[in-house]
């Protein structure tokens, strides 16, 4: 799947965290920790800017848990497709009904 944003990329999107529980904080800690362990995710120096989405922590009921990225806010820089895909459950009903 391809997304186009806009370019020159507008100022940074700067939001605060959103509040979690202290269990929560440290099941946040223990993903990020797994990420970085795994190479998906690398420490940021000072001085790089990057687009960030807030991490948010999913509990299950089995008492696990999963770490997702919020991506609304960006959702505001990306530019629509022009000619986007059929729904193809349409598509579908034109050929069996045609």
């Amino acid at each position: 799947m391809i997304f186009n944003v806009q370019k020159p990329y507008p100022t940074l999107l700067r939001r605060s965290a959103y509040p979690a529980s202290p269990i929560y904080r440290e099941a946040l800690e223990e993903h990020i920790k797994e990420l970085m362990d795994l190479g998906v995710l690398r420490k940021v120096g000072h001085n790089e800017q990057v687009e960030v989405a807030s991490p948010i922590i999913i509990a299950w009921h089995n008492g696990k848990s999963r770490m997702v990225g919020e991506f609304r806010a960006l959702n505001t820089y990306t530019i629509p497709d022009r000619y986007p895909i059929h729904r193809i459950h349409e598509d579908i009903n034109t050929i069996v009904t045609g």
